[in-house]
C-alpha cells in the first residue's frame, strides 16, 4: 500500500500536554480501543514512528515456510531461500510437499547457508524438514562494518586478478574466483538490513545508520561494490584462457592503468567512510583518467600485435569499469555530504 500524507494539528491541553488526533480508519483497522498502548520509536531523523504494541513484537518474530517439490531445481530452491533471507524473517522452515529432503539437496541447503547467509544457522534438521534460524542482530555488525569488508574483499580480489595475469598464475586466479562468494555473503546481509529499515522493523541507529538518506546511498554503494568483484572474477576467467605470454611492455601499461583504478576505488570508500565531499569529489576526477589509460593500453596491444589482444582488450574494459563503480560510490557520497559545503 502507497504511504498517505495527512496533517494534524497540534493541541495543547491540560497545561503541560501536548497531543494530536489519531485517525479514526486507522485505528479502527488496527482494532485498538480506549487505553490500548501505543509504542513512539523516536528515529535519528527527528522523526516518530507510532505502532501498536501487538504489531511490533509480530514484526521482530516473523516465520516463513517454504514449501519445495522434488521437481525442482537446486537453483529454483536456494533463490527462495534468499530472497525470504533478504525480505528479512528470522526463521525459515524448509519441507518437502511430495517427499523427504533428499539427502543431496540437504546437503546444497546447508552448504549455501554457511557460505552465503551471514549470521545464519540450521537449528533443526530432520527427513522432513529444515530449519534456519538468523541468530545475529542487527547491532552485532552494522551495515557500514558490512560494506567495509566488502570493498576490502573486493578491491584485493582485483589486485590479485591482476597479478595472476602479470605471473600467469592461474591457481591465483581460482583463488579469486572463489572469493566471490564472500562478497555476495555480506552484500546479500547488508540488503537484508536496509531492507528491515524500510520496513520499520529495525531502526536506523540498530543497523549503524544515521539518515534515511544513507539507506538507498549504502543499496546503491554495495551494488558497485558487487560488480567490481564480479569484475575481478572476469579478469581470473579470462586469465585462465591465456595461452600466449604478454610482452612486458603491455603488460606494465596494464599495471599502471589497474593501480590507478585500485587507488580511485579505494579513495571512494575512504571519502565514503570520512564523509568526506572534497576527496569524493577528486574521485571522480581522477576516475576519468582511466578511460585515458585504457585508450593508450588498447593503442599499445594493436601496436604490439599481441596474440592474446581479444582477452586483454577484455580485462582492460573490466579495469576501466571497476574506476566507473568508483566513481559511481564518489558521486552518491557527494550526495550524501553536500549540506558540509554549504553555508
Amino acid at each position: 500500500m502507497a504511504s498517505q500524507e495527512e496533517t494534524r494539528k497540534l493541541q495543547f491541553t491540560g497545561g503541560s500536554t501536548y497531543t494530536i488526533s489519531l485517525p479514526k480508519d486507522w485505528v479502527d483497522g488496527m482494532n485498538l480501543k480506549k487505553g490500548d498502548s501505543l509504542v513512539l520509536t523516536r528515529h535519528d531523523d527527528e522523526s516518530i514512528l507510532v505502532s501498536p504494541r501487538t504489531v511490533r513484537r509480530l514484526e521482530k518474530t516473523t516465520s516463513a515456510a517454504i514449501k519445495i517439490s522434488v521437481k525442482e531445481k537446486t537453483d529454483t530452491i536456494i533463490r527462495k531461500i534468499v530472497a525470504t533471507y533478504l525480505v528479512g524473517y528470522e526463521k525459515i522452515l524448509i519441507t518437502c510437499e511430495d517427499s523427504q529432503i533428499s539427502s543431496t539437496l540437504r546437503s546444497s541447503i546447508q552448504n549455501f547457508t554457511r557460505r552465503m547467509l551471514v549470521g545464519t544457522e540450521i537449528v533443526s534438521d530432520s527427513p522432513s524438514m529444515l530449519t534456519l534460524q538468523v541468530i545475529l542482530s542487527p547491532s552485532e555488525l552494522s551495515v557500514k562494518n558490512a560494506v567495509r569488508r566488502m570493498s576490502f574483499i573486493s578491491v584485493s580480489m582485483h589486485e590479485d586478478a591482476i597479478a595472476s595475469l602479470k605471473n600467469a598464475d592461474k591457481r591465483l586466479a581460482q583463488e579469486v574466483i572463489s572469493m566471490d562468494d564472500e562478497v555476495d555473503r555480506f552484500n546479500h546481509y547488508t540488503i537484508r538490513q536496509l531492507k528491515s529499515v524500510i520496513e520499520g522493523k529495525s531502526s536506523l541507529k540498530e543497523v549503524g545508520l544515521t539518515t534515511p538518506r544513507e539507506v538507498l546511498g549504502y543499496r546503491l554503494i554495495t551494488k558497485s561494490i558487487e560488480r567490481m568483484a564480479d569484475h575481478a572474477v572476469s579478469i581470473a576467467k579470462e586469465v585462465l584462457e591465456l595461452k600466449d605470454e604478454i610482452s612486458s611492455e603491455t603488460m606494465d601499461r596494464i599495471s599502471r592503468m589497474s593501480g590507478e583504478a585500485s587507488s580511485v576505488f579505494r579513495e571512494s570508500i575512504e571519502a565514503l567512510f570520512r564523509q568526506d565531499y572534497h576527496l569524493a569529489d577528486k574521485v571522480v576526477v581522477e576516475a576519468k583518467k582511466v578511460r585515458l589509460m585504457e585508450e593508450e593500453v588498447i593503442r599499445a596491444i594493436s601496436k604490439k600485435a599481441e596474440p592474446e589482444a581479444p582477452i586483454l582488450r577484455l580485462i582492460v574494459e573490466s579495469i576501466r569499469r571497476s574506476a566507473e563503480y568508483a566513481s559511481d560510490i564518489a558521486e552518491i557520497v557527494l550526495n550524501l555530504t553536500i549540506e558540509s559545503i554549504l553555508t
